[in-house]
């Protein structure tokens, strides 16, 4: 969607607003949604290598919030009519500039307040991915990108969480219990 907003700026992104249970009350404009805090559908993407480390990208410093942050592979949200796996494959090649097959794990709802005046407040769905495929990022979503040991992710996030996006903070160990229980 991004890369489509700078082909074409008139465009209009909207979230798929849901209850808890994720079922679908309507639309609303993306920036509209992220001030106001309302629940939407989204999703994250974790995407791992054959060693099991973990590819984390660096928001680019002039996303609307969270910028310079780092942060799971990719995330976003749906597009109206779009299927969560879709839209997911779509952002890891918009963002990453890598495809590979994503399986669908588990969903929570989060809330966080960020910077700008930005709430995030989610039904995220999760994803996961393995793959070996070096990245090739989007400059205008992505500004550093680096596999790492999760054991590293989840030590160098408890000594400095102010690197971290909030929504990583808060998936990061609910992945990691899913995956242990698999």
């Amino acid at each position: 969607m991004q890369l489509e907003t700078q082909l074409n700026p008139l465009m209009t992104e909207y979230v798929i607003l849901v209850d808890p249970e994720d079922r679908p009350l309507g639309t609303m404009e993306k920036m509209e949604a992220h001030r106001k805090g309302v629940l939407h559908r989204a999703f994250s993407v974790f995407v791992f290598n054959s060693q099991g480390e973990l590819l984390l990208h660096r928001r680019a410093l002039d996303k609307y919030h969270s910028g310079g942050l780092w942060t799971n592979t990719c995330c976003s949200h749906p597009r109206p009519e779009e299927s969560i796996v879709d839209a997911a494959q779509r952002r890891l090649v918009e963002e990453m500039g890598m495809n590979c097959h994503l399986e669908p794990r588990f969903s929570f709802v989060y809330r966080a307040d960020l910077d700008h005046g930005m709430i995030e407040h989610e039904l995220d769905h999760v994803l996961v991915g393995y793959s070996d495929v070096p990245p090739e990022p989007n400059a205008s979503e992505v500004c550093e990108t680096k596999y790492m040991p999760v054991d590293e992710v989840v030590n160098d996030m408890a000594k400095h969480p102010d690197r971290y996006t909030a929504w990583f903070q808060i998936c990061l160990p609910e992945v990691l219990s899913t995956l242990l229980l698999a």
